[in-house]
């Protein structure tokens, strides 16, 4: 296994154990998917230049693209959610009550 690769398997792996063991807050679970969806696109981007084909070049930009949607749709979400709530502490939530 090559250092770039253990990296980014170890970045990603530090974004899921985030998002799976600190489920306090909205916000840490949101810069935990974002952090997984970089190491992602870094990996996916060295990917394609490792392979030096032009059909498979799209591929970080459009895993980009969704990852800037994603974080978009989630800090509106915060923000709707501390509007309403007056916090973004998951607790907090009931989501059987609209």
């Amino acid at each position: 296994m090559s250092l770039t690769h253990f990296s980014f398997s170890s970045a990603f792996m530090l974004g899921l154990a985030g998002l799976a063991f600190h489920r306090t807050h909205l916000l840490s679970a949101l810069l935990c998917l974002e952090g997984m969806m970089l190491s992602l696109f870094i990996a996916m981007a060295l990917w394609t230049l490792q392979l030096e084909s032009s059909s498979s070049s799209a591929a970080p930009m459009l895993l980009l693209t969704f990852s800037a949607c994603e974080a978009s749709m989630g800090l509106a979400l915060l923000v709707a959610t501390a509007r309403t709530h007056g916090t973004d502490r998951l607790q907090s939530l009931n989501l059987l009550q609209c």
